[in-house]
């Protein structure tokens, strides 16, 4: 059994530094030995976070030594994920993929495939399944608190009107930049866990931003096989933000505003541990007479994904993300990109 999961971290730009690095160092039992970055100030900022750690230019130099590793995060642009965890797959490792993993199944079942042929692995970054919001709202939900969910509001909205630089909001479609891919990885993966198998999707797509190059602000509607109705919104451009969850019943609501703090306490440089994040939110929970009271919210828990690809990896676990969940998913996402083109309902096999 391995001891010490070695990690080999790729990427240390928004993802990789404020993301995974704090979690996987307050994850006992693994430990980054490198991290890949073309950056003279992102290596300067990974030898400091890490006491030293190796620092490399180029994947290349991970890839020729695959022993020296355990597990490879891929934590770089959309368009890398794919081809880079499939290497690390071929030099039998196992793989950690930031969302999006990728951009259609088929690009994801051949992820999938070197995984088995591999005997290794392959497991995707849904940290939001770990919001406090969230896993308190599925308790409601498994308590049946609001009766039979008919539909489901979810949104990440948020106000930059300054369109960015950087490859999220290039112009060219290979590059998977835009809200739909990025956002929306996050909100159809917690509709599906929420509520079930999707049916058939319905999605918009714009431009809000002049010159921006990718989508800024998108809507997707999932009709669900047991009859509940998801609507998702997800934007950069709303300067007046709606509900973070309007969870309507035949018994009750669920309503809650505001974001889970665990990605503003990890962007200030905290590290997860005792005290190191407050939730602050209170839910509103509506009863069959109309009547709203409080209700407390869960605090969240990112670093249970890296404490589950620990064990996984150690093979005492199953992978904390299921690669069938996460396949259902890009199939949503897939079929609400051909929707946005076309205008139509697209149904899902």
């Amino acid at each position: 059994m391995v001891e010490v999961v070695r990690v080999a971290l790729l990427g240390y730009g928004l993802a990789g530094r404020w993301f995974h690095a704090p979690l996987l160092k307050a994850t006992d039992g693994m430990r980054v030995d490198a991290v890949v970055t073309g950056s003279a100030e992102r290596a300067a900022a990974a030898r400091a976070d890490f006491g030293g750690v190796r620092v490399v230019a180029d994947v290349d130099e991970v890839f020729a030594d695959p022993e020296a590793f355990d597990l490879v995060v891929v934590a770089t642009a959309n368009v890398a994920h794919v081809p880079q965890a499939l290497r690390a797959l071929e030099c039998g490792l196992h793989v950690v993929v930031d969302k999006p993993v990728a951009a259609t199944v088929a690009e994801f079942d051949r992820l999938v495939e070197a995984a088995a042929t591999a005997d290794r692995q392959l497991m995707v970054f849904q940290n939001r399944r770990w919001d406090g919001d969230f896993l308190t709202l599925l308790d409601v939900l498994r308590n049946e608190r609001i009766g039979r969910v008919h539909r489901f509001e979810s949104r990440f909205e948020r106000w930059r009107p300054d369109r960015g630089a950087g490859w999220r909001e290039s112009p060219a479609p290979e590059q998977h930049g835009g809200v739909l891919l990025d956002l929306g990885a996050h909100l159809v993966d917690q509709a599906l866990l929420a509520l079930g198998p999707a049916e058939s999707v319905y999605a918009e797509r714009q431009v809000v931003r002049p010159g921006s190059g990718s989508d800024d602000d998108a809507f997707v509607a999932i009709n669900h096989r047991g009859g509940a109705h998801s609507h998702l919104w997800l934007s950069a451009v709303a300067a007046e933000q709606g509900h973070r969850f309007r969870v309507l019943g035949d018994a009750g609501a669920f309503v809650v505003d505001g974001l889970d703090p665990q990605e503003d306490a990890l962007r200030s440089g905290a590290v997860p541990g005792p005290g190191w994040c407050v939730e602050t939110r209170q839910a509103q929970l509506v009863n069959r007479s109309g009547v709203a009271a409080d209700h407390p919210l869960t605090l969240g828990d990112w670093a249970a994904f890296y404490r589950g690809v620990r064990d996984a990896c150690r093979g005492e676990a199953p992978a904390p993300v299921s690669t069938g969940s996460v396949r259902a998913a890009v199939a949503v996402l897939e079929a609400a990109g051909h929707s946005a083109a076309d205008g139509g309902v697209v149904p899902l096999p």
